[in-house]
């Protein structure tokens, strides 16, 4: 192709670091960030020019050989703590002109790296208080001057806040937020590390005396958190933040600003928060002005200051995005019910919080009540167990008044106003979205109306229940990070969204919670809140499938070296509780948890034997840990896990598998878990085993019959063995239990049982109930890989596959995914007995196509091509009874 100025301008359409397309390059934690780039279109790029201009001014380039385009290492001297500096990049060789242009310019730079950088303890606004009723949010307040501290107007060239808390915060300066970061520093295992937060304030401080303020309450550092009653302060019994104020002068030398003997703290308008309860608000307790130059803070209070040292927890910049308003709802009805309350319906399943305009007489309070669901005419409250979700305000009587909690979150559809002054058009109330603000990467489509809503539930659930970690549900007094259901759900979670970030530094937690406990707990962070903390197959799996499918996304071998340590803890206790047997058959398991037959208030009875799933899993991540040591370039370690998976795969076979190719417990899971889990010792076996798995799934009239460890793969089972159409029944089945009942019954996210509610509109009467969970949904994966059929040939997605395997009645489907490279997508439809496909295949990389009936392999390279076949779907068959009801 042409090497014209212009082409090759378009050439580079994107530089990020790391893992972290789309992120901040503010306060970053590497000091050698390695560095990403796209192109527009498919180029000829023989090298790669990359351009540092440093603080100081000077200029440095250096040329990358090749036309490596993922994860090149840092060619420049690393970062220096706070160092700012300006990268581009542009295609070179012989072939591109000299006067060539460069890439828009990204500016990197690096956080406090050194322990020492820190100057300043925290500034407690409270220290102790009882347990058991919800504790105020504080106010924090200190005053500078920038003249006072040699700082003519003009010579501030940066100003940084490098902020954290023992709590939630958010920051002001002058009177203005100074971002929208929301539950800030978010939950990590607070023992180990504690994030904080750089934020630009350049352009806010002023010349002369400016304010900084804070807000800060319990979270989840101390606020009640946890089920069964829940724990208060689990992690330390102080609110206090740390705020460390720099500015750097035009000659790059940098003030501290001294704000330790400055600030001053009061109790907020916040009377009481918890992440469960909700919200109090009164505001005529409000002080104006507060966070300004020139308050009168006469009566506040003088801080505790906390040394650092004696909170050996690390320091360390957030991996992934921050918590933010995503998006904002209206309702899509509103109405007066029962107790003079109005109730909004939202349309739509969230984790957010509300935002109402309300106008009122001074001391008038609005309660907001919050539910997901409707039981009996009311909102279905009992699900929430402990966590009320009930928010107040109280007017100050100022004319329109605007109000959104700060430091509570929900999950909800519905919400019911009550005591609010004035009729039911003076309503004015929005749902606010609030989740990690993650990079949309996976869509899907077809032309099923079901399966395309199930699809949008399964994305609006991960969206709920990433909030700052990945967790169960949004809404009860629960919100934990558990292992098993990541760990099912990571292949969905890699294609939907840009999870690196946030899974990098869940990860890091699992290996610190599982270094003080001997194993990988159920839920991370752990808190001792009843739940047994034995280790468990399926969910202790975690620490070694979650990095095994960000590699397999990504092809980064970085997530895998760094959680090495914890990956190989793991299988080595696993192989020692086994008696270096490999069967798997003592100890607590939760098993094939929530398998539809299972009664309500016993979720851990399954069919399928608990020890089957516990053997095989095993097997599986030691062959993962085997593979990654490979990769690693560890091989007597992978010649020794590769021993232990051989070990567990022959225990296995002799106690699950009978000669003729049955496994104990006859269930789908168990016959599902050995096909995809590749447990059997012939290819007779499988045969037989497939076809016992299509004769039970038949059986059921395809309705589903898996848990948490069967549903991920049920499908892909059957397609193993050539039930590529019962695959479909099932996945299209819309008659309880299955996939789409939920869907039948309005559902706008994925639930927790598969009869969360029950046909008649009543919920189930568990104890453990949730319409927001999205481990169930994992089936996304497989209608992107199979029923689209996008999918990636190695990791990293260098090489695709596209072989869709079309069925089910459906006319047409697409997937399109964000790679690494760029976007590639995949879309079919079939009209009459022609068959047509589209592929986009990004830059840098190739894909082999395989069409359907024998329809051929083709290998095609980057850019956009067509496929016509002809096709006949065995579901056209008119003997057959049709897929389901739409």
């Amino acid at each position: 192709m042409s090497t014209t100025t212009t082409a090759q301008v378009a050439a580079i359409a994107d530089i990020w670091l790391e893992n972290r397309r789309g992120g901040s390059t503010l306060g970053i934690a590497e000091r050698r960030p390695r560095i990403s780039w796209t192109t527009a279109a498919e180029v000829s790029i023989e090298s790669l020019d990359l351009e540092l201009l440093r603080g100081d001014g000077s200029v440095q380039r250096h040329t990358e050989a090749g036309a490596q385009s993922r994860l090149i290492a840092w060619p420049f001297p690393p970062l220096s703590s706070r160092e700012s500096v300006i990268l581009r990049v542009r295609p070179g060789g012989d072939s591109v002109p000299p006067d060539a242009e460069w890439s828009a310019p990204l500016q990197v730079e690096a956080g406090l790296l050194e322990r020492s950088d820190w100057a300043v303890p925290f500034v407690a606004a409270s220290v102790s208080e009882p347990q058991g009723t919800l504790r105020p949010g504080y106010l924090l307040r200190a005053e500078w001057d920038s003249t006072a501290l040699g700082l003519e107007p003009g010579t501030v060239q940066r100003a940084r806040i490098y902020s954290s808390a023992h709590g939630i915060y958010e920051l002001e300066l002058n009177g203005r937020p100074v971002s929208d970061d929301l539950l800030s520093p978010g939950w990590t295992s607070y023992s180990h590390r504690l994030r904080y937060q750089t934020y630009d304030v350049t352009e806010a401080v002023r010349s002369g005396r400016n304010a900084v303020g804070v807000w800060v309450a319990d979270g989840w550092y101390r606020g009640r958190i946890g089920f069964e009653g829940g724990l208060w302060d689990v992690y330390g019994q102080d609110a206090s933040v740390l705020v460390q104020l720099e500015l750097t002068r035009s000659d790059g030398t940098v003030v501290l600003v001294p704000l330790t003997d400055a600030w001053r703290w009061s109790e907020s308008p916040v009377t009481e928060a918890g992440l469960y309860e909700g919200e109090s608000y009164d505001a005529r307790l409000l002080p104006a002005g507060w966070s300004e130059v020139g308050f009168d803070a006469t009566g506040w209070k003088t801080p505790t200051q906390l040394d650092l040292a004696s909170f050996p927890a690390e320091l360390e910049p957030p991996t992934g995005p921050a918590v933010r308003v995503t998006e904002v709802l209206p309702p899509v009805s509103v109405e007066l019910v029962a107790g003079n309350r109005i109730r909004l319906d939202f349309g739509q399943n969230i984790a957010g919080k509300l935002r109402i305009r309300v106008a009122g007489p001074a001391g008038h309070v609005v309660t907001l009540h919050h539910a997901e669901v409707i039981e009996d005419g009311l909102l279905g409250v009992r699900p929430l167990r402990s966590a009320v979700s009930v928010d107040r305000y109280t007017l100050a009587g100022a004319g329109i008044e605007e109000w959104t909690p700060r430091f509570t979150l929900h999950g909800f559809r519905y919400a019911e106003l009550e005591n609010w002054p004035g009729g039911i058009e003076t309503v004015d109330v929005e749902a606010l979205v609030v989740h990690t603000d993650m990079e949309r990467t996976g869509w899907f489509d077809s032309s099923h109306p079901g399966l395309n809503r199930l699809h949008e539930n399964v994305v609006w659930s991960m969206r709920d229940n990433f909030v700052d970690l990945p967790t169960d549900c949004p809404q009860r007094d629960e919100r934990l990070g558990w292992t098993g259901d990541i760990q099912v759900f990571a292949p969905t979670a890699v294609r939907l969204f840009g999870v690196h970030g946030t899974l990098s530094g869940w990860l890091r937690d699992v290996a610190y919670e599982q270094a003080d406990q001997g194993h990988v707990p159920n839920f991370v962070p752990w808190i001792e809140c009843g739940f047994p903390n034995h280790p468990t197959a399926a969910w202790g799996d975690a620490a070694v499938i979650v990095p095994w499918e960000m590699y397999r996304h990504d092809g980064d071998t970085r997530v895998l070296a760094d959680q090495y340590a914890s990956m190989r803890a793991w299988v080595d206790l696993v192989d020692n509780l086994t008696g270096n047997t490999g069967l798997w058959n003592t100890g607590f398991q939760l098993g094939d948890w929530l398998d539809p037959t299972a009664p309500p208030e016993s979720p851990g009875d399954s069919r399928t034997d608990k020890y089957l799933v516990a053997t095989a899993y095993h097997v599986r991540t030691a062959r993962l840990l085997a593979e990654t040591a490979t990769i690693l370039g560890k091989d007597a370690d992978a010649a020794h896990y590769r021993t232990v998976a051989e070990r567990a795969t022959t225990a296995f076979q002799a106690e699950y598998i009978a000669p003729n190719g049955r496994v104990v417990s006859d269930t789908v899971t168990a016959i599902a878990v050995a096909i995809v889990f590749e447990l059997f010792a012939t290819e007779e076996q499988v045969a037989r085993a497939g076809q016992r798995l299509l004769h039970l799934v038949a059986a059921s009239d395809f309705h589903i019959s898996t848990g948490f460890v069967g549903t991920p793969i049920i499908c892909d089972a059957l397609v193993r063995a050539g039930g590529l159409d019962a695959a479909y029944h099932l996945l299209l089945q819309d008659e309880l239990p299955s996939w789409l009942y939920p869907v039948t019954m309005g559902a706008t996210t994925i639930w927790e049982r598969w009869d969360s509610m029950l046909p008649d509109g009543s919920v189930n009467p568990g104890d453990m109930t949730s319409f927001n969970h999205y481990a169930l949904g994992a089936v996304a994966d497989f209608m992107h890989r199979v029923v689209a059929g996008l999918d990636s040939a190695e990791p990293g997605f260098a090489r695709l596959r596209i072989a869709p395997q079309p069925g089910g009645g459906l006319t047409h489907a697409s997937a399109s995914h964000l790679t690494p490279f760029g976007l590639a997508s995949s879309r079919w439809r079939r009209d009459g007995g022609r068959f047509f496909l589209d592929v986009e295949v990004p830059p840098g990389t190739t894909a082999t196509v395989v069409l359907p009936n024998e329809g051929g392999v083709h290998e095609v390279g980057a850019g956009a091509h067509s496929f016509t076949s002809g096709f006949r779907d065995p579901s056209d068959d008119p003997a057959k009874p049709p897929f389901s009801r739409w």
